[in-house]
């Protein structure tokens, strides 16, 4: 899954192995074992099913394939918390991981401290190869998203709770800060190398670097915010229809939407990981569809950026901003560009294969490649995404109708201009 061999020690691999791991734990370090087994629709996956998966991962790909002599700790577990990965065998239906009271959430954590202990005992070995470092590393990036899902998922959960209850309350409060007009800069345009370089962890889908051509265009100067799509709701936007994509319309009417998912009813109030909040018309708006989004952007006489506009011009900014490590777990205002944290931005692309993309050998083949259909790209992180595995070039997915992820606006338009 790495483009080319890690370039990491198998003692700092160790060192990294048991903070990420730690890190998972702490993240959810103020909920409860009745917290961690729902799932509150299909798409949301129980924190408990988390912990779990990211630890037979490693059990799987890891320790099954270089230890000759290990024992799994449950052989049932293979089935219940395998995923997607249906070359490694048969596995329990998404819909109803909620629906697993057993294994308990402590019976969980001592899979994860069993399979923890034989993975530090593995990498502490001389005979620990390139092979092994490669595949830790994507083990340590694949729990990095899931640590995002664990938020994202328990975030969904407790907003269907009457009691409104907070995932934190030890989370950085942030000021409101007041933006400027919307503005445009000048994209790059002809022709350009995209997709990951360097040495280093990438994931299969952002390989291999190939050319793209650009046209004229610029990109937005900043990510939208809550107040200017709020007038985009006064002014009738979900009432609209030749604002919308034929899917979009339809999905709008079926499920009922008027306002980005979170918002109460009298677009007021919204709810984040740390309880219920006035909205700050001044951040970035967030928990929106790509086909809000589009409809959005051609309200605002603009369109969406395609994924290649996006990386070309992001990478002339450095991976910094609010990610998970700043702890405020929501967009916050900001007179930054936003190109990373904040919210993952959707993108005009469809989710595709680069040209020459080759899934990988076996299992692990599946990782990407199988989720290139029917899917939208959208880049640059959010709120909740660890900055360590963040870059340019990191390419992430999402059905258009998805909301329940901080995904958010940035506009561009074609041509010269302001």
């Amino acid at each position: 899954m790495a483009t080319r061999p890690a370039d990491i020690t198998a003692a700092a691999l160790s060192d990294r192995y048991r903070r990420v791991r730690e890190q998972s734990l702490a993240l959810i370090g103020e909920l409860h074992a009745e917290d961690a087994v729902v799932q509150s629709m299909p798409d949301v996956s129980p924190t408990k099913w988390h912990l779990a998966h990211v630890t037979w991962f490693f059990e799987r790909f890891v320790l099954e394939s270089g230890l000759e002599d290990y024992s799994r700790f449950d052989d049932q577990y293979h089935f219940l918390f395998s995923s997607n990965c249906y070359t490694a065998g048969q596995t329990h239906a998404r819909p109803k991981r909620g629906l697993l009271s057993r294994p308990t959430l402590a019976q969980v954590l001592d899979y994860r401290s069993y399979v923890d202990t034989t993975m530090q005992q593995l990498l502490q070995m001389d005979a620990a190869d390139h092979n092994i470092i490669n595949l830790v590393t994507l083990g340590l990036n694949h729990e990095r998203q899931h640590q995002e899902l664990m938020l994202t998922d328990i975030k969904h959960v407790f907003s269907c709770n009457p009691l409104r209850p907070a995932v934190s309350r030890s989370l950085d409060s942030a000021s409101t800060t007041d933006v400027a007009p919307y503005s445009y800069s000048q994209g790059e345009s002809g022709i350009h190398s995209v997709g990951f370089a360097g040495d280093g962890f990438a994931f299969d889908n952002e390989a291999p670097r190939h050319d793209a051509l650009l046209q004229e265009h610029r990109v937005g100067d900043r990510l939208v915010t809550n107040g200017e799509y709020r007038e985009f709701i006064d002014d009738g936007g979900y009432e609209n229809s030749e604002l919308w994509l034929s899917d979009g319309w339809a999905t709008v009417n079926e499920k009922g939407w008027r306002r980005p998912l979170y918002w109460d009813k009298k677009n007021e109030r919204e709810f984040t990981l740390a309880g219920d909040k006035l909205i700050d018309d001044n951040a970035p708006v967030c928990h929106v569809s790509f086909f809000e989004a589009d409809a959005y952007a051609r309200w605002a006489g603009a369109r969406l950026p395609t994924e290649f506009e996006w990386e070309c011009a992001a990478k002339k900014h450095s991976v910094s901003g609010n990610l998970l490590e700043a702890n405020h777990w929501h967009p916050i205002a900001s007179d930054r560009a936003q190109f990373f944290g904040d919210v993952w931005e959707w993108t005009s692309s469809a989710y595709a294969p680069y040209p020459g993309f080759k899934p990988l050998e076996g299992s692990l083949g599946e990782y990407s490649g199988k989720f290139m259909c029917n899917q939208m790209t959208v880049r640059g992180g959010s709120c909740v995404s660890a900055q360590d595995y963040i870059r340019s070039s990191y390419r992430s997915f999402f059905y258009p109708d998805a909301r329940w992820q901080f995904l958010g606006i940035r506009l561009a338009r074609d041509g010269y201009g302001s």
